[in-house]
């Protein structure tokens, strides 16, 4: 590996360049750079492993006890990649990504790293830029207080930092159950665990079972989930939340099968599963879908992880949530397909190359479906029910606004609702309020999300500011970057 310390020992251009140094971009760089590409692994984190791995290498938490046995994993995955050829540059932000018009078939991407902004080229690029927590839209959720529960595990696994005070956590899916433990082992005082798993969903999920009993995952899922049930105090069924207090949180509130509750607290932890981050896959004009069992606009890709924009590839959740093993496994496959069209590898060799690592992604997939069809969060969760509900936080959009623009004004997609309501438009263009503008139109009109469709996003893909920009070379690309 060859580090990048600022931006001039970029090269003018890359065989191939992998955005994201989580399992699947790790994979993904290290696998073609054996294979002999040129690669450049950008990340804008200051070390790699991404969120499920992040400071695997760094973290001060020492207790190998606290963060799992799963987690110390990814130190195996970045040590590979270190031993590789490949070029890494962290704390490197990539915001642009087109076609070079210069030289038909391959990319411009720009990128900024301590205060300079850059266009270099690449032949093939790789997106793996993972997984975004699900927005969890309730009254309340702005309060200083209440934060994501990937927050919480960025905290501690970067810095080996704890919620203090009496902490709730609240929500669906696996990692409620993953952070209760991890908190709870590294000292945190977890006054309760609200679970809003709609009950209806384990008849929903009965048909996925067999195969879920087939999954690698159902001894350590058990094992977790008792654990967890055994040492704290678990509600299960919650179908409301409310967050309240004075300038800070205070107290959650909820309802259990029409009985109310309220715990006095410090900190609460939202969390309802993860979906793909299609910003920058969106952004380069890559086709989605929208998959009705994972519920979240997915990247359509062919079997190689390759996008429906020649040229660009898509691993990892990224590509469709499958967990941090698969993710690695679907990087390697998408560096063999890249290997393979930059002419690194015959059809032959790519597919025995890719066979045995197919196989053993399929293994790693046993019982998807069925975590994705239990922890699908209910419907006044997607959707918030109370009109007051902040769901735009960037612009204080709330969930009356945009039901009254979707039924007063007429309003039939996000993109249209930009022009009214603002909502999208704001420094995390998008990421926190998309899924749920799209549930709240979708709802008010009568239609499916798949039929609402998404936002249309441009570069800048994230933000970068003006000097940056007004000190690339006056090119026709540095424009294009900016404007296409």
């Amino acid at each position: 590996m060859t580090p990048i310390a600022n931006i001039e020992q970029l090269a003018e251009s890359y065989d191939l360049v992998v955005v994201g140094a989580g399992p699947a971009g790790l994979s993904a760089a290290a696998r073609a750079a054996e294979l002999g590409l040129s690669v450049l692994l950008a990340d804008e984190n200051p070390a790699p492993g991404g969120q499920i791995y992040r400071a695997v290498t760094t973290t001060p938490v020492k207790n190998r006890a606290v963060l799992g046995e799963d987690y110390w994993r990814g130190a195996d995955i970045v040590a590979r990649f270190e031993r590789s050829k490949a070029a890494y540059a962290p704390r490197c932000t990539v915001w642009s990504i087109g076609p070079d018009e210069t030289a038909p078939g391959t990319f411009e991407l720009g990128l900024s790293l301590d205060g300079k902004a850059r266009i270099i080229g690449a032949r093939q690029v790789i997106l793996a830029t993972g997984a975004q927590e699900r927005p969890f839209p309730i009254p309340g959720w702005t309060l200083p207080g209440v934060m994501t529960a990937g927050a919480a595990q960025i905290a501690l696994k970067s810095a080996g930092a704890i919620p203090s005070g009496r902490t709730v956590i609240a929500g669906c899916g696996p990692l409620l159950y993953l952070l209760a433990g991890q908190l709870a082992a590294a000292g945190c005082q977890i006054a309760a665990v609200l679970d809003t798993t709609p009950s209806a969903n384990w008849s929903k999920a009965l048909g996925a079972i067999p195969d879920f009993l087939r999954s690698p995952y159902l001894a350590k899922g058990l094992k977790l989930m008792l654990a967890a049930r055994r040492k704290l105090r678990f509600v299960s069924g919650v179908t409301s939340l409310t967050a309240t207090g004075s300038g800070k949180l205070a107290t959650v509130q909820f309802e259990q099968n029409g009985r109310t509750g309220t715990i006095a607290c410090d900190t609460l932890l939202l969390h309802q599963g993860v979906i793909p981050s299609v910003n920058f896959s969106n952004a380069a004009g890559c086709a989605h879908d929208f998959d009705t069992e994972q519920h979240a606009w997915v990247p359509r890709v062919d079997a190689w992880f390759a996008s429906t924009v020649p040229g660009i590839a898509i691993a990892g959740d990224g590509a469709g949530i499958g967990g941090a093993e698969s993710a690695a496994l679907r990087g390697e496959i998408a560096a063999i397909g890249a290997a393979s069209r930059l002419g690194k590898l015959n059809e032959a060799e790519r597919d025995r190359q890719a066979a045995p690592i197919r196989a053993e992604l399929g293994k790693k997939l046993h019982g998807r479906r069925f975590l994705d069809l239990l922890y699908k969060p209910a419907p006044q969760f997607l959707a918030p029910p109370k009109d007051e509900t902040i769901v735009c936080r960037c612009e204080e959009v709330t969930a009356g606004q945009i039901r009254d623009a979707a039924k007063r004004l007429g309003v039939t997609g996000p993109n249209q609702m930009k022009a009214f309501l603002r909502c999208g438009m704001g420094p995390c263009q998008g990421r926190l309020c998309g899924p749920t503008v799209v549930e709240l139109i979708a709802e008010t009109r009568g239609t499916t999300p798949a039929e609402t469709g998404y936002y249309r996003l441009r570069p800048p893909i994230k933000p970068v500011t003006l000097a940056e920009l007004a000190a690339l070379p006056q090119t026709e690309a540095s424009v294009k970057a900016v404007v296409r």
